[in-house]
């Protein structure tokens, strides 16, 4: 018989104390696929902009189910029937929506695990994590996937104004010191109604919700995609791809063993799933829950010694923060131009002259802080009626909110002056 106090308190210097209030939950958290998390960087490289920005997606996990407890306690509060399971089943959930990142979060989103993204592998941990437990997890996937008749349930897991979002925006805002992204997440939380199954936002919350729409736009262009974060991942995303060029053919390359055997190969979506009639557990989801930071930046660290002078010299800038210049703009670059400057940075570098397009490059990047085609946020007013934001809000302009704004970004040698 298990003795073990499982309803614990965690010190957070975000929301304060924790309490963990579901020994399923307490399970889930010592399990070894969640505690790899706590060595997986929330904000991937923008510690190298922001150098306090060292938080963990463990840390981010725990402050989301903070913020569903105190959720599921308001709608309790205000009529909502909400089971003792499937309040259980929301906090599991929540606990679980980012297990599937690998390391550095979005940074290498698609890199260690080529084209799969972090939500289908946290579907793999959670089947995995099921078939362990049991059938435990069952309702939370459930609520997880959007397929339990409560779809306000899912909503606080995933939506436009979700407990993840409710915690990172002022979770990344308090460890960046970027205070614009500061926001009254337990005002929202207090603000929160359900009507016709539906999550929504209690009329004289309107102005809270404001500012996190503004929050979000200036978190995501001040931190998010500041220009250095951005090079500095698009660096890592190369030196990611040349290293698996290297890998697949057989040049000598230092790695752990779980790294390499996705370097080594093209893993699949299809591989982190077991086949029909397989019992044990898939041998990409073992690989991929042994490797977090630590591995990469081992391994990167190695690779400034790599005799491939393309792995060296990205592993080098990387390790030193020596990183490529890059300038932003609202409109695409020059073709010609971006041409010239490879043909330079070939000419003055022979070593890598074959390789000119890991160190010059153009790309683009976008987001938009409302996406009015998504499931939109409701304000309900005191006669029942139900109101979009886009609609309700007196102040925000809407339109800009909702339109995509799109930059082009090109990165080059900071040795070589352009004009």
């Amino acid at each position: 018989m298990d003795l073990t106090n499982k309803k614990k308190i965690v010190n957070d210097p975000v929301h304060g104390f924790i309490n963990i209030q579901h020994p399923l939950v307490f399970d889930l958290i010592e399990h070894p696929f969640f505690q790899r998390l706590r060595n997986i960087r929330q904000l991937g490289l923008t510690y190298l902009v922001y150098p306090g920005a060292n938080h963990t997606r463990f840390q981010h996990a725990l402050g989301a189910v903070h913020l569903m407890t105190s959720a599921i306690t308001v709608l309790r509060s205000k009529g909502h029937h909400i089971t003792d399971q499937e309040a259980e089943a929301a906090t599991v959930a929540i606990l679980l929506h980012d297990i599937g990142h690998g390391p550095f979060s979005h940074s290498l989103e698609y890199s260690i695990a080529h084209n799969v993204n972090h939500e289908t592998i946290s579907r793999s941990f959670m089947a995995e994590l099921n078939k362990q437990m049991d059938g435990k997890l069952t309702l939370a996937i459930s609520v997880f996937e959007d397929t339990y008749h409560k779809r306000f349930l899912h909503q606080l897991v995933s939506s436009q104004l979700d407990m993840d979002r409710l915690d990172y925006l002022r979770r990344d805002s308090f460890f960046s010191g970027v205070t614009e992204g500061t926001i009254g997440s337990e005002r929202i939380i207090k603000m929160l109604d359900t009507k016709n199954d539906e999550l929504v936002v209690e009329a004289k919350g309107i102005y809270s919700i404001e500012k996190f729409l503004i929050a979000r736009r200036l978190m995501y262009w001040q931190v998010y995609l500041h220009k250095t974060v951005v090079v500095a991942d698009q660096m890592l995303i190369r030196l990611m791809q040349r290293a698996r060029e290297l890998a697949q053919s057989n040049h000598p390359l230092f790695g752990t063993p779980s790294l390499l055997y996705f370097l080594s190969q093209n893993v699949t979506e299809a591989d982190f799933f077991a086949k029909e009639g397989e019992s044990a557990t898939p041998e990409a989801l073992l690989h991929f829950a042994n490797i977090d930071d630590n591995d990469i930046m081992v391994a990167v660290k190695q690779w400034v010694t790599n005799s491939d002078p393309v792995l060296s010299a990205l592993a080098k800038m990387l390790i030193n923060r020596r990183l490529l210049k890059i300038e932003y703009r609202n409109a695409a670059f020059d073709a010609t131009r971006i041409e010239h400057i490879k043909s330079e940075v070939a000419k003055h570098n022979p070593s890598i002259a074959k390789h000119v397009d890991y160190f010059v490059y153009s790309d683009s990047v976008s987001n938009n802080a409302y996406c009015s085609s998504d499931e939109s946020i409701k304000i309900l007013y005191n006669n029942g009626e139900l109101v979009e934001i886009t609609e309700a809000s007196d102040m925000l302009n809407t339109q800009v909110l909702s339109k995509e704004v799109k930059k082009y970004f090109f990165c080059y040698p900071k040795e070589l002056r352009v004009n």
